[in-house]
């Protein structure tokens, strides 16, 4: 049998701290060629830092950090703005420095031994160079750069400062797939990306051929992409092999569990510390052995590192608004000769959850500001509700001041904040968005990124709305407080406005979607979530491929396709099969529910590996199966 590959990277007893905070005590990973590996936490956890240690750009405190001899990494950046201006060629042939600097050489020292040819050290050097060149492939540094470019369908000659954020990714992305990495590292890959490109995206990393380790709050994005979920917890590293959603299940499962035996070791505890206070028998001779225990005990309690409590904040509710919010009629914006989008035809009442997806650039902050009255349509009607209280989070942070302490962007004029009719010191309102005391008096601009977003919804719960306006409010929040959002936004009772790019989240919170597909275009009021619209979306693209029939009714058009396309008569055959449909269902239902149950047991993953490896080969199937059977059902009832 042939020898077993090392793996890639090995983190052994690494230990981490800044100050007080230890973001790796003692943690250990492994990585194999491969592999697919998403690293979840809260904010402030250490992911990037882990990021940074497997790069070099960082050291440990103790233990070691372990590259394959060889072995090739590259990055893809979280910060998208700090590249100067070049063409994308440039940008791309940047992930090479190494070689450039060779070829940088090679040249310079050709030019001088052409004019010198009797220095025997420029000989020298020339064939030093010659042999590192041989060895990186790096006479082909051109083609290997064209070669990424066509891959990702980048234009070379295209300025970098003109791209959008999602173009800037991907020329990003092409940055550090030049130097042809078996490690790849990415940090928040789908923050600045449109729904197209993280879906194209997710389909590219599928057929990436070396191993991944990223960090990402994208759901649907982990899911699609991880083959296994390492959490960072209080410092230490747990591998849950699987699917995200698999995970999150045992997790929650596990924290259950260390909860219970928390509350039931506090508990014996305090009945020792109890018995300690009557004196008496504990000085008794017979007696220094349960002293001794319940000294290890209270050590054992200093040492317990706590779970860093949940965010718990709430939306304050201001007095309704009028039934209708928002009406136009064929409404139309165009910025001179440019055309934003048209054809915008809805009506928006009180209590509608509305969702705004689109390409970067399509026009989705221009709807925004229609909706909302900062401007005028070109062409067309809107009418706006009365008595309209907008909460409304801005992407770009502007409202926030940067330079203010944390205090100071909730109230400047004073140290409490009127909360549901009640006025709340700032330090009690701030420690629900998980500011601890000590940050009151820190400069917003001293936050990181994910700290800023919890800042700007603490600015923005603060004030009492009818109307909640949300622009991609779910960058660099972690899953935790997404999960929040989540709840806090379906128990508002106002309406709702969001625009967003995570799938998972617009499935969770809205009922209709506002959808521009490109600049330009027309506007299509659709009633469902973002799935029920991708599903819509395909099966519209794969009909508009198979060529009409000669003569053909009028078209209908986009918004009302599905209502007026008829149903085609189904097989006796197919009939029976959907028929049968439901209970095939809950027959794959029930044994996935078993087997889940199963591998959340203790001791589960403590078994021979081949058995484990079958197992979850066997929920994979049963996934598989039960993702086929919904689609066919779909098939069968669809037009």
């Amino acid at each position: 049998m042939p020898a077993a590959q090392d793996p890639l990277l090995r983190l052994d007893d690494v230990s981490l701290a800044f100050g007080s905070l230890h973001l790796l005590d003692h943690a250990s990973l492994q990585v194999e060629p491969g592999e697919r590996v998403c690293i979840v936490g809260r904010n402030g956890a250490g992911k990037s830092s882990l990021l940074r240690l497997v790069r070099g750009q960082a050291l440990p405190d103790s233990g070691r950090v372990w590259v394959r001899p060889g072995a090739r990494i590259a990055a893809l950046a979280q910060d998208i703005d700090d590249i100067a201006d070049q063409d994308v060629a440039s940008v791309v042939a940047g992930g090479l420095p190494e070689i450039a600097a060779l070829l940088s050489e090679w040249h310079r020292v050709t030019q001088a031994y052409g004019e010198r040819p009797e220095d025997d050290s420029l000989a020298r050097r020339m064939g030093q160079l010659q042999g590192s060149l041989d060895a990186a492939d790096g006479w082909h540094v051109e083609q290997r750069v064209d070669e990424v470019l066509s891959h990702l369908q980048l234009d070379g000659a295209a300025r970098y400062a003109t791209l959008s954020g999602g173009w800037r990714r991907r020329a990003l992305l092409g940055r550090a797939l030049v130097a042809r990495p078996e490690l790849l590292l990415l940090d928040e890959p789908t923050n600045h990306l449109d729904i197209a490109a993280i879906e194209w995206l997710e389909a590219f990393l599928g057929g990436y051929a070396g191993a991944l380790l990223f960090v990402s709050h994208d759901r649907r994005f982990v899911d699609a992409v991880a083959t296994r979920i390492v959490d960072l917890d209080r410092g230490a590293l747990t591998s849950w092999p699987g699917s995200f959603s698999l995970y999150t299940e045992r997790k929650a499962e596990l924290l259950r569990n260390e909860a219970k035996l928390n509350a039931e070791f506090d508990k014996r505890l305090a009945q020792e510390e109890v018995w300690i206070r009557k004196g008496v028998e504990a000085r008794r001779t017979r007696n220094e052995g349960r002293v001794r225990a319940l000294f290890a005990m209270r050590e054992e309690r200093r040492d317990r590192v706590e779970r860093v409590g949940r965010a718990s904040f709430s939306v304050q509710q201001a007095a309704d608004s009028a039934q209708l919010v928002f009406e136009a009629e064929d409404a139309a914006v165009d910025f001179g000769e440019q055309s934003i989008f048209h054809g915008l035809t809805t009506r928006i009442v009180r209590g509608d959850r509305i969702g705004i997806v689109g390409p970067n650039g399509a026009g989705k902050s221009t709807l925004l500001k229609l909706i909302l009255g900062d401007l005028e349509p070109t062409r067309g009607t809107v009418r706006r509700g009365a008595r309209l209280q907008v909460a409304y989070y801005d992407q770009q942070r502007a409202q926030l001041d940067l330079a203010a302490s944390v205090m100071h962007n909730i109230n400047e004029r004073s140290d409490h904040v009127l909360i549901g009719g009640e006025s709340r010191h700032l330090s009690g309102y701030l420690r629900e968005f998980l500011f601890r005391p000590d940050q009151l008096h820190t400069p917003a601009g001293a936050l990181s990124g994910g700290e800023r977003n919890r800042l700007l919804l603490a600015r923005l719960f603060a004030q009492p709305a009818n109307l909640l306006v949300m622009d991609e409010p779910t960058n660099d929040l972690d899953m935790d407080t997404l999960d929040l959002l989540q709840e806090r936004i379906a128990e508002f009772n106002g309406t709702l406005l969001l625009v967003s790019h995570d799938r998972h989240f617009l499935d969770s919170v809205v009922t209709n979607l506002l959808v521009l597909e490109g600049p330009g275009s027309r506007v299509l009021d659709f009633v469902g979530g973002y799935s029920d619209w991708a599903t819509w979306r395909d099966a519209r693209d794969v009909r508009a491929a198979v060529p009409a029939p000669a003569a053909t009714a009028a078209p209908a058009t986009a918004a009302t396709t599905t209502a007026a396309s008829p149903r085609r008569k189904r097989s006796f055959n197919e009939q029976r099969e959907l028929a049968e449909l439901p209970a095939r269902l809950e027959v794959l239902e029930e044994r996935k529910a078993a087997l889940t149950a199963r591998m959340a047991e203790p001791g589960f993953y403590d078994r021979p590996r081949d058995d484990v490896a079958a197992d979850m080969a066997v929920l994979a199937r049963l996934e598989a199966d039960i993702d086929a059977a919904f689609a066919r059902w779909a098939e069968l009832e669809g037009p």
